[in-house]
């Protein structure tokens, strides 16, 4: 089923990565937990103030192009090199929106507005500098983000948060400022409820990005060098991240507009000049299906399935075998049963099946391309791997002996679970065996019966497809070969 893909960025100003550690965030931890939370470090070219690391999240490239330099954007470049929202509608008419209080992001007080035109627009101005009055802004932009997101249909959004910054310059990281953390955690969870209860909901693939811009000193205040004030941090999670997923580099600020491009599956133009990448990172454990995925055998499980069905009265045809693939002896025996109605009964057909096959796999196994470096790169990075077939435990033993059973933490075969693939039942006993949820580990897999019993188990995945066309979708990549997998 199609899916369409939204996203929503929350930035709040401001908010020391150790602080979190210290405050309840129940709400960005419900975020990290589905996808990661990682610091993030201002490049030593940007100081570390507002309007330097705002203008390099949102438009993906570094100070040196967007050319804002402080808190008055007096000669920026963001005309040539826009913000997410209005690049998303300038170039490919989509609904964008932004909330924010703090003026030059919206406006065109000190230099701004940094958000040149989306189409949709919420600004609440604080009545006063003061925290209190902060409080009350993010009050009304929250409000009003609330209904634009429940009732209303952005494809892309920002909305920013700007009291715990403003609290911190006024009282401080004590106790005020943990306060005011807190109340923005409360926003948050009050935003994602409002993507939640959106009519659409079911039918939507949401990524949720929450980034600070900078940390604060002691005593309050930034713009400095030291490691609090350039220690930053994004969280995201999304259809195509697994949760408790550990980043493959270290994380920038400028990948987080190049995020919001990769949930979109929007390219970004070469033109663009973009300097951050979307965030490649490690699954928490690989399910790897093992005919067609890691080995060369679904022709033997094909021409096994015509010999048996020439055995008994039938000819198999192109169509008809590729009902088979990915499929158990028993479905298929069950199939071949019906094609051929003098057959005998299905469960000889699941012995002969079985037999044939089994025949064919010991008289040796080829590899697919990329399949050893896959394994060994797993096995380098400590990552658990747990085989996953739709073969019975004889062919999936005799399969072992040439990729090496000491590869995997676990293996599952055809019978050892009360319904096999299209079904989740191997996936989930898959990961329940590895002592982790299904949205932790990655499918690799190639037919698009195994695909669904992965995402019915709520697995993200991977395909690469052997023998039938696969499309992408949101929580599926569609790769040509393993080879791609390890090429991080």
């Amino acid at each position: 089923m199609h899916r369409a893909r939204r996203v929503l960025v929350v930035g709040i100003d401001g908010v020391r990565l150790d602080t979190l550690a210290r405050v309840p965030t129940p709400h960005l931890d419900t975020v990290a937990d589905s996808g990661f939370l990682a610091p993030v470090t201002v490049a030593e070219s940007t100081p570390t103030m507002s309007g330097p690391c705002w203008a390099t999240i949102v438009t993906g490239v570094r100070v040196t192009k967007h050319a804002v330099w402080s808190n008055d954007f007096t000669g920026h470049r963001l005309g040539v090199f826009p913000d997410f929202t209005t690049r998303l509608a300038r170039q490919d008419g989509r609904r964008t929106y932004v909330a924010a209080a703090w003026e030059p992001l919206v406006t065109v007080a000190d230099g701004g507005p940094m958000f040149r035109r989306p189409p949709r627009l919420t600004h609440h101005a604080p009545a006063a500098d003061t925290p209190q009055a902060w409080e009350d802004a993010d009050e009304a932009t929250v409000r009003d983000a609330v209904a634009v997101l429940t009732h209303e249909d952005p494809e892309a959004s920002f909305v920013y948060l700007g009291a715990p910054d403003e609290t911190a310059h006024h009282l401080g990281c004590g106790t005020a400022y943990e306060e005011s953390i807190a109340a923005a955690d409360h926003r948050l969870g009050r935003l994602l409820t409002a993507l939640r209860t959106r009519p659409t909901y079911a039918d939507e693939a949401w990524t949720v990005l929450v980034v600070t811009d900078h940390g604060h000193r002691d005593e309050g205040g930034h713009g400095g060098a030291s490691e609090a004030e350039r220690t930053a941090w994004l969280a995201c999670a999304g259809p195509d991240i697994t949760a408790g997923a550990r980043p493959l580099r270290p994380v920038r600020h400028e990948d987080v507009a190049a995020q919001v491009y990769a949930a979109l599956d929007r390219t970004p133009d070469s033109h663009w000049t973009l300097d951050g990448t979307a965030v490649p990172t490690l699954p928490q454990a690989v399910l790897l299906d093992m005919d067609g995925t890691l080995v060369d055998t679904e022709p033997l499980w094909l021409d096994a399935a015509r010999e048996v069905a020439a055995a008994h009265g039938h000819t198999l045809t192109d169509e008809e075998g590729a009902g088979v693939l990915g499929r158990t002896c028993a479905d298929t025996a069950a199939y071949l049963a019906t094609l051929s109605p003098g057959a005998a009964a299905g469960r000889t057909l699941e012995t002969d099946l079985e037999d044939t096959f089994l025949t064919a796999v010991e008289k040796g196994v080829r590899l697919r391309p990329g399949a050893r470096d896959l394994l060994d790169r797993l096995a380098d990075g400590n990552i658990p791997a747990a085989l996953v077939s739709a073969s019975p435990r004889r062919v999936v033993d005799a399969v072992l002996k040439t990729l090496g059973a000491e590869v995997f933490r676990t293996t599952v075969a055809d019978g050892e679970t009360d319904r096999s693939k299209p079904y989740p039942d191997p996936y989930l006993e898959a990961a329940a065996r590895l002592h982790l949820p299904p949205g932790a580990c990655l499918v690799v897999e190639d037919s698009p019966t195994g695909i669904a019993a992965a995402e019915a188990a709520g697995c993200r995945v991977v395909a690469v497809p052997s023998a039938t066309p696969v499309d992408a979708a949101p929580g599926r990549r569609v790769l040509e070969s393993l080879a791609h997998l390890t090429e991080f």
